[in-house]
């Protein structure tokens, strides 16, 4: 008997499956940058390299600056003036965030509400943010005025300008009167993105509005307060034209601010190299509160909600 043997075609190497196409995401490139790091660089980088050196100089304006070294600097901080006028900054800014950010939120979160005739109110509310600082700070120092405005008639504003406590009084209510209103919206704005299925379960929980606003709109609005205390707060360091044209620094220097300092060392003094190194003490100390807030606030850590950012 003989044995059949079956011969087996030799094997060949399967072909490898496709490889399948990875799509490549488009990713912006440096470039792109460019347009936002030209103006940056112009507007912001090289002025605020140009005042540094100003700082170092002796300069009146016309001709070319001496430079001095750190001559400016060992005398700003030598000057009680400069102390009394930074400690009233500081002051008016603290003043400007207790008055405003309360008011601002409870305005937001009403006209963020079904309340009846809200956007004819709320648009009358904001007539203030359109007007010109200028023709308020104007339009004040005449109601104020003890002869010709309220203060002929009603006895507290009799002298409001002329005592420091006063004259900063004012300045609260001018500066709060003009720009609560934008902080308001910020907060219309961001009450109004609070989902409603939040106030549908506290309402079936019995809680009442007060519970509903402070265990639920305010910490919805974190992130809102955030952005609004610095924005309030850097702009509080470099207010002007309202104290300037509102009490002009007084009575004596009570209201006297750092801008309003700087204004008086340039263009009354002709000291622009002095009035460079306070800038620059604007400069630095606007900075560095910003990054505490973002710092010590958690806002670095904050990621958007909303789906793909």
């Amino acid at each position: 008997m003989v044995a059949v043997t079956e011969q087996r075609a030799p094997v060949r190497n399967a072909p490898a499956p496709p490889r399948r196409r990875t799509r490549r995401v488009n990713r912006p490139r440096s470039w792109y940058l460019l347009p936002a790091a030209v103006f940056f660089g112009l507007f912001a980088a090289f002025p605020l390299v140009l005042v540094l050196y100003l700082s170092l100089t002796d300069w009146n304006g016309i001709g070319t600056p001496t430079f001095v070294g750190m001559a400016n600097w060992v005398r700003l901080f030598d000057n009680d003036v400069i102390w009394d006028v930074t400690s009233t900054t500081l002051l008016l800014t603290v003043l400007f965030w207790v008055t405003q950010t309360p008011l601002s939120i409870l305005l937001g979160v009403w006209a963020a509400g079904p309340q009846r005739n809200r956007a004819v109110l709320s648009a009358l509310f904001f007539l203030p943010l359109l007007l010109s600082t200028a023709a308020i700070a104007l339009l004040f120092n005449r109601m104020f005025d003890p002869y010709v405005g309220i203060g002929r008639g009603l006895e507290p504003f009799r002298n409001i300008l002329g005592t420091t406590s006063g004259a900063i009084t004012a300045i609260v209510i001018v500066v709060g009167w003009q720009f609560i209103p934008f902080h308001t919206l910020l907060y219309q704005a961001a009450a109004r993105n609070v989902p409603k299925v939040l106030y549908d379960a506290a309402t079936v929980d019995g809680a009442g509005r007060w519970y509903q606003f402070w265990y639920i709109t305010l910490p919805q609005l974190k992130n809102t307060i955030i952005t609004s205390s610095t924005i309030m707060i850097v702009g509080s360091l470099t207010y002007f034209e309202t104290i300037f044209l509102l009490t002009n620094g007084g009575p004596g220097t009570g209201t006297r601010t750092l801008p309003l300092e700087m204004y008086f060392r340039s263009f009354r003094s002709y000291e622009f190299g002095y009035a460079s190194a306070i800038a620059s003490v604007l400069v630095i100390v606007a900075t560095t509160i910003s990054l505490l807030i973002v710092r010590f606030s958690g806002f670095a850590k904050m990621r958007s909600t909303l789906e793909g950012l």
